[in-house]
């Protein structure tokens, strides 16, 4: 049986009247998955005049949000923001891509696109960081001294650490990754769609650092079982899911949740698995466990890497120094305000913070105002109450048209953004909606300081 490429099958259950599905998506544009509010910041009508020297160190999504953000509260500040990227991926769709639901071109634009009037970008990679001296160096070797930093720089995906594991294998061999790039994330499809096309043994994981978007391993997990069944070949398929703990996933109700349905589901799971590493030709990975090795032969496998800090942070005096993000290179920030511990001139926002929760994108909507608006409340001589409490957000795809709209804060307490509208824990169409159709949109008025 062929399948189209970057196209998941057009069945009944994924066909809803036009007239709802606009209902529902503008639901969701105005804000999906907790994007909707945010805490407030100084209005653009009451610009603080400044000459301050801000420097923003990374433009994904965390930086260009503030860089807007910043451009739309102060007058007069030189704002420099520096990445040698010049595509911008949005990387909440990198599983959708995985998925054969949007092709590739989905989540690639420019970087340059979102840069406001008036910020410099500085097209070169951050070489050096010297909090001490107040500056940074680029490759090049320019240094860009400043009054404040704000430090967006994202982590690094270590392939590398897996023995046997290279970023070109993604694709092949029936090893698939999804967050490596676009390409990679349509290689992975191909590969779990031939995978669901004749069953075989499917092993799902998830690294044992902290991550970005720590749902992913999950819904891709779901999707796959889903395809599987679709294709009638479930019956002739193992589904094995390996955490890297006691549990699968940070919210006790959550993982609860997720464990009930692997469990309806036939999904195996094995606790305390860490991917150590994988031999592609004879299809083996090897796992640490707590008593020792444990190879597990695949047809398909979805590697996830580990993944710490940047080497130019690792290697500066702006990580935690002890404790458990120590090692990993996470910037010690405040929880709360995102202002760094030991320099209160350097914020941390997105997935390098060292903060308990809080790498995903619809939490760099709700950590960057805070940063900002301590910022600019500094500039302006006053102080800022504005509070970071962890809000994050998995909309957990499981099976193609449905999800759960999973939003939790650092106490893991559910912070639903529809009460009574939209029951966290279910699997809902309008979930699968906001994830596949709304959230793209308010992503982007997010990088533009919109949303």
């Amino acid at each position: 049986m062929k399948h189209h490429k970057n196209h998941i099958e057009r069945d009944n259950a994924l066909v809803q009247p036009l007239n709802r599905r606009r209902a529902l998506l503008t639901l969701g544009a105005a804000g999906a998955a907790g994007i909707a509010l945010t805490p407030g910041i100084a209005s653009a009508a009451n610009k603080v005049k400044t000459t301050a020297r801000i420097v923003i160190a990374g433009a994904g999504a965390a930086g260009l949000a503030a860089a807007s953000r910043l451009s739309e509260a102060l007058d007069g500040a030189k704002i420099t923001l520096i990445d040698a990227r010049k595509e911008h991926f949005y990387q909440p769709g990198f599983t959708l891509v995985g998925s054969g639901i949007k092709p590739a071109g989905y989540v690639v634009s420019t970087t340059a696109e979102y840069v406001p009037a008036g910020v410099e970008l500085v097209q070169e990679r951050v070489a050096e960081f010297d909090p001490e001296g107040k500056k940074v160096v680029t490759e090049s070797g320019q240094a860009h001294a400043y009054d404040f930093l704000v430090v967006a720089t994202g982590m690094k995906l270590e392939y590398g650490l897996i023995e046997g594991m290279e970023e070109d294998l993604i694709g092949k061999n029936g090893i698939g990754s999804i967050y490596h790039s676009p390409a990679k994330a349509e290689a992975t499809w191909q590969a779990m769609s031939a995978f669901a096309d004749k069953g075989g043994r499917g092993v799902f994981l998830r690294p044992g650092t902290e991550m970005k978007c720590a749902g992913a391993p999950l819904k891709y997990t779901f999707i796959t079982d889903d395809y599987l069944s679709r294709r009638g070949q479930r019956s002739k398929a193992e589904v094995v899911y390996n955490s890297n703990n006691k549990a699968l996933f940070s919210v006790p109700i959550v993982s609860e949740k997720v464990r009930m349905l692997f469990q309806e589901r036939g999904i195996q799971v094995n606790y305390e698995r860490v991917l150590k590493a994988i031999d592609p030709g004879k299809r083996i990975a090897t796992f640490n466990t707590p008593a020792g090795t444990e190879e597990q032969g695949f047809d398909f496998i979805h590697v996830i890497p580990p993944m710490r800090a940047p080497e130019p942070i690792r290697n500066s005096p702006l990580p935690w120094q002890t404790g458990a993000w120590a090692a990993e290179g996470w910037l010690e920030v405040d929880k709360g305000t995102l202002r760094h511990v030991r320099y209160r001139n350097v914020f941390g926002v997105g997935d390098i913070a060292g903060v308990p929760k809080g790498k995903t994108a619809a939490s760099v909507k709700w950590q960057v105002p805070v940063a900002v608006d301590h910022i600019v409340a500094e500039i302006a001589g006053k102080t800022s109450d504005a509070l970071y409490t962890g809000y994050t957000s998995c909309p957990l795809i499981t099976r193609l048209g449905r999800a759960m709209l999973v939003e939790f804060d650092y106490q893991n307490n559910l912070v639903p953004s529809f009460p009574g509208v939209i029951a966290p824990l279910e699997e809902l169409w309008i979930s699968w909606v906001m994830k596949t159709m709304a959230l793209k949109p308010t992503y982007i008025s997010m990088l533009r300081g919109r949303a």
